[in-house]
């Protein structure tokens, strides 16, 4: 049902509407969903473009900077005078006289280091297509690097880390998506359309497979993976296993709706013309629940980034030197770590604004996309 201000100027607007634009218009009423899906896009793009929003080369080790605590970026400078520009100070290193723990404190007496807004910096590739340098923030010595997230035991920035682990973990979820999004329409529109023993079968094999216990499947699926494969077949098989069994659930959704629609009118009609039966699901059934689907499988998709990161965290997904959200918390997974560098949990911190964004967004694309919703 749409709100009566949204037709306070346009009475007649909502007569003529699409029903996308109907959803849309609901959609902005949610401003929390709006608020999600601008993260939602903001951290798509940054896993598009991970290279370009790194600040230093995310496999570089340095024996000199191992668990270098996160640093501090400044904007205005009062040592000499009042200056304007973004910068940092190198840490110095000192020892608690008691216990010898290390103590980084920024050094103030040293040069400030500049940091320069789409400066040059490390080489990396872009969609594979070409190689840049230039990055959103670079700094002008790259012999005093900028660790935002600290670093990790061997040296390595976390944040940078961090920001190319997402390309993986978040792409895994929209592949594994969509893979159960093409079984799940496939299938359960086969089983909905033509009904009878192909519908029996079918639901027999649906009821298999959401019978079966997902995480002890996963788990066993994932420890049959050789561990010396590459890792871009690493990332297809554990896409496949996330999809095994994530596209039933949506199936029985498809085919209770098929089977709804297959007696309408405009149904009847299509046949009554001669229209074929793919034109029929494809054109004329599919489209009249697709705002249905579409909300689902946002839904699904931080279902998907979740199991990915279960798995590479117990040692069973994604391998190193793949950089997963779920790879970087296995340096976090004892106290000690956490203990002694508590920013190696920062990989984890970006899985809970992820998967929160994704069901907010997926939670007010549902409320739009249904007619009854207020």
């Amino acid at each position: 049902m749409v709100d009566a201000t949204i037709t306070n100027d346009r009475p007649d607007r909502v007569a003529v509407a699409s029903q996308w634009q109907l959803i849309w218009w609901a959609f902005k009423r949610h401003k929390l969903a709006m608020a999600a899906m601008v993260v939602t896009v903001c951290m798509y793009v940054v896993a598009i473009f991970p290279g370009f929003f790194a600040i230093n080369d995310p496999i570089l080790q340095n024996a000199r900077t191992t668990f270098y605590p996160p640093q501090r970026v400044h904007l205005f400078d009062t040592t000499n005078g009042f200056e304007i520009g973004l910068h940092y100070y190198p840490m110095k290193l000192t020892r608690d006289p008691e216990t010898l723990a290390a103590i980084y404190k920024e050094d103030t007496t040293q040069e400030k280091v500049p940091l320069q807004l789409f400066g040059r910096g490390y080489t990396y590739p872009v969609l594979g297509l070409f190689e840049s340098n230039i990055h959103l923030l670079a700094t002008t010595d790259p012999s005093k690097p900028l660790f935002l997230f600290g670093a990790d035991r061997l040296g390595r920035d976390v944040y940078s880390r961090t920001v190319q682990g997402a390309q993986v973990s978040l792409s895994i979820g929209l592949v594994g998506v969509a893979m159960s999004l093409f079984l799940g329409v496939v299938l359960g529109g086969i089983s909905g359309y033509y009904g009878g023993r192909i519908d029996f079968v079918m639901q027999r094999v649906i009821d298999f497979v959401l019978s079966l216990p997902t995480i002890p499947i996963w788990l066993a699926l994932a420890a049959a993976l050789p561990q010396g494969w590459p890792a871009t077949l690493q990332y297809m098989m554990i896409t496949i296993i996330l999809s095994f069994t994530g596209w039933a659930q949506l199936a029985r959704v498809v085919r209770g709706r098929f089977l709804s629609l297959r007696t309408e009118e405009f149904v009847a009609a299509a046949r009554l013309d001669g229209v074929s039966e793919g034109r029929i699901i494809f054109r004329h059934m599919l489209p009249s629940f697709s705002s249905h689907i579409i909300a689902s499988v946002t839904l699904a998709v931080p279902a998907m980034i979740l199991a990915e990161t279960s798995l590479s965290f117990l040692g069973l997904g994604l391998q190193p030197p793949t950089i997963s959200w779920g790879v970087l918390l296995r340096e976090a997974q004892n106290i000690r770590s956490i203990a002694t560098a508590p920013w190696l949990f920062m990989p984890g911190i970006a899985v809970v604004v992820a998967v929160m964004a994704l069901n907010l967004f997926g939670d007010g694309l549902r409320d739009a996309a249904d007619p009854y919703n207020k």
